[in-house]
């Protein structure tokens, strides 16, 4: 079973690191304005992504057991990712953590290099610079978003949770 897993994570790594990567490269002919914001986009949902794996590592099981009993909708499969924490945690802040971190630093080469094609400066002090901001933005995101998921843990995965309820029936 552990084996199945690894497969299964690295083929969801692939192809999502292979259609970011295709949109990012075709995104990549478009003005510094469009790439900063899908820039920012993609820190944003890694951001995301990271406080939704860390919140549900922290739930307490119990407050979703209740609120199941009480038939509240969604309460069931949030159970179910709680029991499968450590899964979810993994594909939430590794994989798409780690695929919108590369992505962020690719179309941040991007920026880089359409300003250094403008503004005919160095292509290392803007590609530092650029490096630099991404960095800031990305760590402190996901160190505020961490503090955030651990305290309002419960409320974070419920809102998850009636959220992926919209692409599924039952």
């Amino acid at each position: 079973m552990k084996n199945n897993w690894t497969l299964i994570v690295f083929l969801l790594t692939f192809i999502l690191s292979l259609v970011f990567s295709i949109i990012a490269n075709i995104l990549g002919n478009l003005n510094n304005i469009v790439l900063i914001i899908i820039t920012l986009l993609v820190i944003f949902i890694g951001t995301i992504f990271d406080v939704i794996g860390t919140a549900v590592l922290s739930c307490e099981i119990k407050v979703m057991h209740s609120k199941a009993s009480q038939k509240i909708k969604g309460a069931k499969e949030a159970i179910d990712l709680i029991k499968n924490s450590s899964k979810v945690s993994s594909v939430c802040n590794d994989v798409i953590g780690d695929i919108c971190g590369i992505i962020s630093g690719s179309t941040g080469v991007s920026i880089a290099l359409v300003i250094t094609e403008r503004l005919n400066v160095s292509l290392l002090l803007v590609t530092l610079l650029i490096t630099a901001v991404i960095a800031a933005l990305t760590i402190g995101g996901k160190a505020v978003g961490k503090s955030f998921a651990m305290n309002k843990s419960n409320s974070i995965l419920y809102l998850f949770v009636r959220f992926l309820s919209l692409f599924y029936r039952k």
